[in-house]
């Protein structure tokens, strides 16, 4: 792992995660290249800003759940070919069910350069401490649709409060959200603005 980078878990504790990139559940419907292991890798000033995040869910009974961080070159590299690739339907239906995979790159879901890839996003969502569950969001991780939009239309009042309120506690604590993807932050004083790294999560 590259100096200034840690294991999300071991300076965020009370943290959770599922690194699905790691894992068969992704849109690619397997494990990506550079991701070895179930973990997520982020800059240090990035698990700084979580910890804050952590404490502002925990005052209002939420915890954080984490999806990805940092993001090897490489895996941008294969979401790139596998979008050129014929479609075999395994996963359309699930995660982009209104597009072809090569419009992923045109619609603003997949790109060559990604803020994943420095260290300084990451890709989230809120549960309840009380129980354990999924706080309702009107959709899952990596649903390319306009649905995942910021203000979508044809979510429930109470998904919309959830989203909302993961809005407001990232900003707080200095992420900046992407108006595509509710689930997706990136660090506004990222400490490697122009560097794209591609060390494996091991």
């Amino acid at each position: 792992m590259n100096d200034g980078f840690a294991y999300v878990d071991e300076r965020v504790p009370g943290i959770r995660w599922d690194a699905k990139y790691a894992t068969w559940d992704n849109f690619t419907g397997r494990p990506v290249d550079g991701y070895l292991a179930n973990r997520i890798v982020g800059t240090w000033a990035l698990c700084a800003a979580l910890e804050q995040a952590r404490d502002k869910a925990a005052s209002l009974g939420f915890g954080l759940l984490l999806w990805d961080g940092y993001r090897p070159q490489r895996a941008v590299d294969r979401f790139l070919r596998w979008s050129e690739q014929p479609e075999d339907g395994r996963t359309k239906a699930r995660h982009y069910p209104n597009i072809d995979r090569a419009g992923m790159v045109g619609h603003g879901y997949v790109a060559a350069k990604s803020g994943h890839t420095r260290g300084g996003a990451v890709d989230l969502t809120l549960y309840h401490l009380s129980t354990g569950e999924l706080a309702p969001m009107g959709g899952r991780h990596d649903l390319m649709d306009p649905v995942s939009h910021h203000g979508a239309p044809g979510i429930t009042p109470a998904e919309s409060r959830n989203r909302e309120l993961l809005r407001s506690l990232m900003e707080d604590c200095g992420f900046d959200r992407y108006d595509r993807e509710w689930w997706h932050y990136t660090l506004r004083d990222e400490p490697h603005p122009d560097a794209y790294f591609d060390f494996p999560v091991t």
